[in-house]
């Protein structure tokens, strides 16, 4: 068949590194024999005949991979928690329910290179003594469930799933599970009541699913980013790996990149490259002669990041101190034709329609702070609406159950802190500055 599938941007002032996305649009994804001709699952056979699993561990320890999910927690020590989990059976999951707006890094990937996820799994049951796993993919991705599950079949064919897997002891089922199309599904332990059948909804940790996943027993849970790493990491080695990145944050990290910017798609930089580097020599700056204003990173319950940080690198670090996060790895830029009240309006309301409504704070919070952002817009809201708002981020983000209601609040707190100033112009004098909100409309009117 054609290969159909779309690899990196063009990076003609080399800023990108490709890891992650080495195979992406260059290999057949439905043929197991194009994916072993560049050396797919040579990896996991060395793996499974010449390395202990605690040996595994120690090299994904040591390269610095932290989750590509989001939260950044290190790999390696998460595999080590479930490794020493007591328990007959222990589960693998791979977290491919992306479902921030403006993302599309998972979905690629699965599409692109699904035997590189399988392989990354393999290796990581090998390595905590699960046998059985999920694949936890968002119904809204067909192709890619539809290349996993032939990708299962294929390797299965081959005799690299299944039991006694390259004549080893080692035994490992996969199967491919449909999400249950709730953007609340990515946050891990809602996951898993779906993956038994129940309604998604976050639980308190502890117990975390380490010790206590899928029916109660040991879970390890990453990623489809995090998996794709595992094999170029064992592969090359860990010190290789962690040559690559800051101090704190290694590897690189594949962004999608989206918004008023002139080339949009898959993008992967080594962690550190600036925010200016990745949107003016990657992505070709902002097109129609507009200016550069703010650019949000982590998803809905991300930031917003004005223009006077636009040298700010991208690492886990850096971007937690100018308010936003690494998150999955959504990347939209905004030009000044953009109202940042009705940006944060916008994520607050994917935000507030996705709660699932366990909780208090997020289910009535998140209401109440946008129907504050709808006031503030039409030009009805008063300085004492805007200092209940902020009230509210600050009771919704340290009293909710689960990240997403803990992080809905990121996109008013962000915007509050550098476009304060947008705030008063709809509150005192009654107007947007970008002429985007309703309030706008009124004075034209007038």
């Amino acid at each position: 068949m054609a290969i159909d599938t779309v690899g990196a941007l063009p990076d003609e002032n080399g800023k990108q590194r490709l890891i992650v996305l080495e195979h992406a649009g260059k290999i057949d994804p439905e043929d197991i024999e194009a994916y072993m001709a560049v050396g797919g699952y040579a990896t996991c056979s060395d793996v499974l005949q010449s390395m202990t699993p605690a040996e595994v561990i120690e090299q994904i320890r040591n390269s610095g991979l932290r989750g590509r999910g989001g939260a950044g927690y290190p790999v390696g020590l998460k595999w080590s928690t479930v490794a020493k989990a007591h328990g007959s059976q222990k589960y693998i999951v791979c977290n491919g329910d992306e479902g921030d707006p403006g993302a599309f890094m998972d979905r690629s990937i699965m599409e692109a290179d699904p035997h590189r996820v399988l392989e990354g799994m393999m290796i990581a049951a090998y390595a905590v003594g699960a046998s059985r796993g999920y694949l936890y993919v968002r119904a809204e991705y067909p192709l890619a469930i539809k290349r996993l599950k032939h990708a299962i079949k294929q390797a299965e064919k081959h005799g690299l799933l299944g039991i006694n897997i390259s004549g080893t002891p080692f035994s490992l089922s996969l199967q491919v599970r449909l999400g249950a199309g709730a953007f609340v599904c990515g946050e891990e332990t809602a996951l898993l009541a779906s993956i038994e059948g129940r309604r998604g909804q976050p639980r308190p940790r502890p117990p975390y699913p380490a010790e206590s996943g899928l029916w109660g027993c040991p879970t390890l849970i990453n990623n489809v980013e995090t998996y794709a790493n595992i094999v170029p990491i064992l592969r090359e080695g860990a010190e290789w790996f962690a040559s690559i990145g800051t101090e704190r944050s290694k590897g690189t990290k594949v962004f999608a990149l989206s918004g008023r910017i002139a080339r949009t798609g898959m993008i992967e930089v080594p962690m550190g490259t600036t925010l200016r580097e990745i949107i003016y020599d990657i992505g070709g700056g902002i097109p129609d002669g507009r200016t550069f204003k703010a650019v949000q990173t982590g998803g809905p319950s991300g930031g917003c990041i004005p223009a006077a940080h636009i040298d700010t690198p991208v690492d886990y670090e850096s971007l937690k101190q100018v308010g936003s996060m690494m998150g999955s790895g959504g990347m939209i830029v905004m030009d000044d034709s953009s109202c940042m009240v009705d940006v944060a309006k916008y994520f607050l309301e994917f935000c507030m329609t996705e709660s699932c409504g366990k909780c208090v704070p997020c289910r009535v919070g998140t209401a109440q702070m946008y129907g504050l952002l709808e006031k503030i817009s039409e030009g009805r809201a008063s300085l004492d609406d805007l200092a209940l708002l902020e009230d509210l981020c600050d009771m919704v983000a340290n009293t909710s159950l689960c990240g997403l209601g803990q992080a809905a609040p990121n996109p008013v707190i962000s915007t509050l802190r550098y476009f304060r100033d947008e705030y008063m112009a709809h509150i005192v004098d009654k107007t947007c500055p970008a002429h985007v909100c309703p309030v706008s409309r009124k004075e034209a009117v007038r």
